[in-house]
């Protein structure tokens, strides 16, 4: 009897340590990011304009940080000051798509007053996106 309940205490540590470790079910999702460009006003369309950046994300979420930063500055150092950095003050609202330094309801400046810095060609940055425990990642690049 005592070595059943002991087979019975192994095995149930054994799959609570697969389950954890090799399952993933105890992690939070991870957010799956895509971006593209749009030319949003054609009509005005000036020599050397850069269409309007869109990220998009696979599922309507309410996001509670957004940010993004120049990728090979925040590999060395994750406290790289931020081009764009939007915090939820309160319930922000379920968003799919956004676009590049735009307003969102619920999200505020991470530090007040400050706006969007311009993102310049040829640099790869990373845009980190955070809707509760859930947290994902997307690098992209300015032609």
């Amino acid at each position: 009897m005592k070595r059943e309940w002991l087979f019975a205490a192994a095995l149930t540590v054994l799959v609570v340590v697969y389950a954890i470790y090799f399952t993933g079910g105890f992690q939070p999702p991870t957010i799956q990011i895509f971006h593209t460009y749009r030319n949003v006003h054609p009509h005005r369309q000036n020599e050397g304009m850069i269409p309007s950046l869109i990220f998009g994300l696979t599922r309507p979420l309410r996001l509670t940080e957004i940010k993004v930063v120049p990728r090979a500055e925040y590999r060395t150092n994750i406290y790289t000051l931020a081009l764009w950095h939007l915090v939820s003050d309160s319930n922000s609202v379920p968003v799919k798509t956004f676009y590049y330094g735009q307003f969102i309801r619920g999200l505020k400046p991470a530090i007040s007053g400050i706006l969007p810095e311009p993102l310049e060609p040829d640099v790869t940055y990373e845009l980190i996106v955070t809707a509760g425990k859930s947290k994902g990642e997307h690098d992209f690049h300015i032609k």
